[in-house]
């Protein structure tokens, strides 16, 4: 990023590369539209671009990214406000993901993104950061500018929240 940072933009393609398809999942899981998700990951390389000048060595590009990610995303959720309620329309989302590994089937896909999408939004990207995306309770304090312990405490109460709320649906 440092390279980037000093106006070499031939050397974005690499972290391009090997983000873009994080950064997506990560905007799928929160928005639940591929199209959204689409322009949402196109809008975060905008703006690494333009913004390139505030990234700090001190933190990683990966915690940058994802703060990038999280301020795009709540942008997009201000635009959506005075929309209809995207949590209602959860009806409408291709449920095609399938683990045949495991002994999960549609349904249970299908009711545990039911229950994410009744969670409070910031429990909603805390467990996206935490278990979808696999990030560290400490990558997610830097974004968050919340202490560890906190992030753990809120992760918590969000995984219980969303045990009662599957429960509820199943």
């Amino acid at each position: 990023m440092n390279h980037v940072k000093e106006g070499h933009l031939a050397e974005l393609s690499e972290l391009f590369e090997r983000y873009h398809v994080r950064m997506y999942n990560f905007m799928l899981k929160l928005t639940l539209d591929r199209t959204a998700s689409e322009d949402l990951t196109q809008t975060l390389f905008y703006r690494i671009i333009k913004y390139r000048h505030t990234f700090k060595d001190q933190h990683t590009f990966k915690s940058w990214i994802f703060q990038l990610a999280r301020n795009i995303h709540a942008d997009y959720c201000k635009k959506q406000k005075k929309q209809n309620d995207r949590y209602l329309q959860v009806e409408q989302v291709d449920h095609n993901v399938s683990d045949v590994e495991n002994d999960f089937n549609e349904d249970d896909f299908a009711n545990l993104d039911k229950a994410m999408s009744r969670l409070a939004p910031d429990q909603k990207e805390l467990l996206v950061l935490s278990r979808y995306q696999g990030l560290k309770y400490s990558e997610i304090s830097e974004i968050s500018n919340l202490s560890v312990p906190a992030i753990k405490v809120q992760v918590h109460r969000a995984i219980k929240q969303l045990r009662n709320i599957y429960f509820k649906i199943s």
